[in-house]
């Protein structure tokens, strides 16, 4: 019902830490201009059950749904768990309506971000609304632009942030911004290690979660480029001996890509069960290859870890090295990022820092969470000089050629709804084009963003749960300079 990074975000961080709610987000009259009645009577109900989320006892609240709506999956626990996420999430007004839905805006201090809120609009006066899903959203309302600041105002306001929320107990981890590569703000903040007293430094290697897909999906394009890939091929041509025929034959380069593929995740009880004996990639497609399709290529949009893991065997296959020797040669070093990789947790690296889960108050370390290794599905480490580095070759087209970097942001395929899927590689706020991702998982959160047209990069990486280092991205991309 909400998305991954809104679900991640609400559930963890502070109440307190948001800015002040906009005042278009403050009262929003219960008549809605020139919208019909439905509508009207949707934003009533929807202001109506948000005030019931700040105000209400639990057994009001769950009275509230029962007796008005909306209609939301599950039960009265559950109500209850989402209404403990929705708490500060404001209604800001319409964003889209017709005949059978309507989207409302939502504003999210907690990200310091709008979302929309999807409801089915009732068939008949005694249905209710329906609750579809809530999700972040890059865009903002008609009327609204957030605050740009010089670049020394945002370096301070950052710091200011960051200083606080690590006094807090709610940061640990290190940023940096730049412009065109050269380095506008740059610190670290808390501790690489917790047990020793060890700070972090702007050397601390932190892991990245899913932002590891970044280089994958690089690594993709360059063999697209060198013509040895085609996107539009179904994965069988590269993974001959892939053991499950339907995946082999049905699922595109592309599919994967894009999330499209059906191919499922790696996370659950398999690989709970499984976890030491996962080293290589080939160990993954040892243990799900035979796994069935989780629907049909193309009908809609499922975040697949193994599908990553897919597409780096890919990698594999076609240059006949292995994934980390494949990013050393053709990423790392060309970009010079030194302190990037995926070696196993076993290994010893002075400068990697620890992963703290956890409230404040109640850390505990992440590691029994850890896989053995970083794969081409994420789960390695880097500094933030050297994901600037790495943000930086690309926009200087020292990793992919022009086009062929258009191609990644720009690409995708068209869903069966018809609607278009890019890759997974970026994406636009208001009008600011970007290429980036994000990562978490316990006891690690990353984000990196560049904006294609500015120049600007932020990267944050933390050692702590999500979202400790999105929001600080979304604080600072917010008040970016505006040239």
């Amino acid at each position: 019902m909400l998305s991954i990074a809104l679900a991640a975000a609400l559930a963890q961080a502070d109440l307190n830490a948001g800015p002040p709610v906009p005042a278009m987000c403050q009262q929003v009259p219960p008549a809605v201009s020139g919208q019909a009645p439905t509508v009207t009577a949707a934003v009533t109900l929807v202001r109506d059950w948000l005030d019931a989320v700040e105000k209400a006892d639990d057994a009001a609240f769950i009275r509230f749904v029962q007796d008005r709506g909306p209609v939301l999956r599950g039960g009265p626990d559950d109500w209850l768990r989402l209404r403990g996420m929705l708490r500060g999430v404001r209604l800001c007004g319409v964003k889209t309506a017709n005949k059978d839905t309507v989207g409302l805006w939502m504003f999210v201090p907690q990200m310091e971000s709008f979302g929309v809120a999807e409801f089915k609009l009732p068939s008949a006066p005694a249905d209710k609304l329906d609750l579809q899903g809530i999700r972040l959203t890059g865009d903002v309302p008609p009327g609204f632009s957030w605050p740009r600041l010089s670049a020394s105002a945002l370096a301070q306001a950052v710091d200011q942030r960051l200083t606080r929320q690590t006094q807090d107990g709610l940061f640990s981890g290190a940023v940096l911004i730049a412009k065109n590569g050269q380095v506008l703000f740059q610190r670290a903040y808390g501790l690489a290690d917790r047990e020793s007293g060890k700070p972090n430094d702007l050397n601390t290697q932190f892991r990245f979660g899913s932002m590891g897909k970044m280089f994958t999906m690089v690594a993709i394009m360059q063999l697209v480029q060198d013509g040895k890939i085609d996107p539009a091929a179904p994965i069988g041509r590269y993974l001959a001996d892939y053991p499950n025929q339907d995946v082999a034959t049905k699922v595109t380069v592309a599919n994967l890509l894009t999330h499209t593929g059906g191919t499922g995740d790696i996370f659950g009880p398999d690989f709970d069960a499984h976890k030491a004996s996962l080293r290589d990639l080939k160990d993954y497609l040892d243990l799900y290859g035979k796994r069935p399709l989780d629907f049909a290529p193309g009908s809609r949009v499922a975040y697949s870890n193994y599908g990553f893991i897919l597409l780096g065997r890919i990698v594999e296959a076609v240059s006949g090295l292995s994934y980390d020797a494949y990013l050393q040669r053709n990423i790392f070093d060309p970009a010079g990022m030194a302190s990037t990789g995926n070696l196993p947790e076993s290994t010893v690296l002075p400068h990697r820092a620890a992963g703290y889960m956890g409230p404040p108050g109640q850390l505990k370390r992440a590691d029994d969470t850890l896989p053995v290794r970083g794969t081409s599905a994420g789960g390695g480490y880097s500094t933030v000089g050297d994901f600037n580095r790495f943000a930086e070759a690309l926009a200087a087209h020292k990793l992919l050629r022009a086009e062929t970097l258009r191609q990644l942001m720009d690409g995708g395929v068209k869903a069966a709804d018809g609607q278009f899927i890019r890759y997974d590689f970026g994406g636009t706020i208001g009008t600011d084009r970007f290429f980036g991702h994000g990562g978490g998982a316990p006891g690690m959160n990353g984000m990196l963003q560049h904006f294609i047209d500015s120049g600007y990069t932020v990267v944050v990486l933390a050692n702590r749960d999500p979202p400790a280092a999105e929001q600080i991205a979304t604080f600072a991309v917010h008040r970016l300079p505006a040239n």
